[in-house]
């Protein structure tokens, strides 16, 4: 005959090797884009230039590129973008850590960490930057920090050139400047 105890004993080993079977085992999770699963194409070490009526504007570079609507959107990681003025001179260099580049309206959009640095030493932070190839202009609608070497200023929307000569702010929130001299004094 079963003891009480020896019965307590094959009743818990049961109800653990029952709850034991309940348990489901989750397959792991590859880190990765989803984009790779959705895109038309994949391209490592992406390149385009960006022209205007034959005129070089931009070279585009990207780590990696998803390819999507007929291959005229693609979204981008790791860009890297170099302006261009009418002579071929450099005029900035763009990085953002995510971008998409879309070849029939002929504009890119930088996002995360985006960085413009202009020849003359000019730097302008943002989240995000749109640039329009058509216009040769820089913009966005985010807040951004600009510095020179003697002056910072912080606001919310600009429209510019690449090179950042000709900025319109559209609200500066804070800003600093060296010496003004005024005309006249």
């Amino acid at each position: 005959m079963i003891s009480r105890r020896s019965l307590v004993f094959v009743a818990a080993a049961l109800l653990a090797a029952a709850a034991a079977c309940d348990q489901k085992t989750l397959p792991p999770v590859a880190r990765g884009s989803p984009l790779a699963d959705s895109a038309d194409q994949v391209m490592y070490g992406a390149r385009f230039n960006l022209t205007d009526k034959g005129l070089s504007r931009a070279e585009l570079t990207a780590d990696t590129a998803y390819f999507f609507d007929d291959n005229t959107r693609v979204e981008l990681r790791g860009v890297e973008t170099t302006f261009f003025t009418t002579t071929g001179a450099r005029d900035a260099f763009l990085t953002a850590k995510r971008g998409t580049y879309n070849s029939r309206f002929g504009s890119m959009v930088g996002r995360d960490s985006v960085v413009v640095i202009s020849e003359e030493g000019r730097r302008l932070a943002s989240a995000e930057l749109k640039y329009d190839q058509a216009m040769n202009e820089i913009s966005s609608d985010s807040a951004f920090v600009m510095t020179e070497p003697d002056r910072r200023v912080q606001g919310i929307g600009f429209r510019s050139d690449p090179n950042m000569q000709n900025v319109r702010i559209l609200k500066t929130t804070r800003g600093s400047t060296g010496m003004v001299t005024l005309p006249g004094q």
